[in-house]
């Protein structure tokens, strides 16, 4: 397949011919009678790029690339953080997304939730999110299991991933997915959001960000709402956290608070030099 790729790259006038396009990609798969999964893997690996990710060249390279794609990622909640979490890593080109959700859409999530529509009421969230990726990136591994997060079952859920994104609307729950992937040694982004206002923050194996959440079910949600573009912000800073994680560029030790009422940015650090918590649980947001 290597040879056959290879003979099939195209390049800008004057350069390098190492961009495979998508009929060509989907003619190898034919030929050779592979997954697009495999075809894009073998790409990658022969130092092509399929031209989808040519917007992606300036910041990630090809080797970057197959490293996104060789990569495991758990989304535990698809609905306002999580619809986002799923567009972006699947445009990215993560190769396999787990998406765990036990809920199905419902009108009043027609305001904020990306992969909600009039057509998807009544679907389960992961099917529709299973259905998104296939029309988005078809060589990218999509694990729909409807069923919610709990610390029973989290070890099976999270098996094999590189990183975990909460997108959860329960602290509770939050507090359980952090102490798995602790146990799990599995990254964790964190993300949060109500109103005007989100925050972000990365467990990475070793740290505990747990005695950051409330210990209600649900938070400031219920009292500031979700609009539109709230989730937008904070599941894109999410992604960008998951990425650096994957490429092995990842931080840790600081959380994100955004106020978009005031467009202010404000970071804190997660420790003191003795490597305790600073921050304790007073501004936490539910999210979705």
């Amino acid at each position: 397949m290597r040879e056959f790729l290879l003979s099939r790259a195209e390049g800008d006038k004057g350069k390098q011919k190492d961009f495979l396009s998508w009929e060509a990609q989907c003619e190898a798969a034919r030929r050779f009678d592979s997954s697009l999964a495999q075809v894009e893997e073998a790409a990658l690996s022969a130092g092509l790029l399929p031209m989808r990710y040519r917007r992606n060249r300036q910041t990630l390279s090809i080797q970057d690339q197959l490293q996104l794609f060789r990569s495991r990622v758990a989304i535990i909640g698809c609905g306002g953080l999580g619809g986002y979490h799923i567009e972006q890593l699947a445009r990215l080109g993560v190769g396999t997304l787990v998406l765990v959700d036990p809920d199905v859409f419902e009108e009043h999530n027609l305001n904020r939730q990306l992969l909600s529509s009039l057509k998807s009421l009544g679907k389960p969230k992961v099917e529709v999110g299973r259905e998104r990726v296939a029309e988005i990136n078809p060589a990218v591994t999509t694990v729909a299991l409807r069923t919610a997060f709990c610390r029973e079952n989290g070890p099976k859920l999270l098996y094999g991933s590189a990183a975990v994104v909460d997108g959860l609307d329960n602290a509770l729950v939050r507090r359980e997915l952090a102490d798995v992937c602790r146990e799990m040694s599995v990254p964790m982004v964190h993300g949060a959001i109500a109103g005007w206002y989100g925050q972000v923050a990365v467990q990475m194996p070793g740290d505990d960000i747990s005695p950051l959440f409330g210990r209600s079910a649900h938070g400031m949600e219920t009292v500031f709402g979700n609009p539109a573009f709230t989730p937008a912000v904070i599941a894109s800073l999410q992604v960008a956290e998951v990425t650096k994680i994957l490429l092995g560029r990842g931080g840790a030790g600081k959380m994100l608070f955004v106020d978009l009422s005031t467009m202010a940015f404000e970071t804190l650090p997660l420790w003191n030099s003795g490597n305790g918590p600073i921050l304790e649980a007073s501004k936490q947001f539910n999210c979705e």
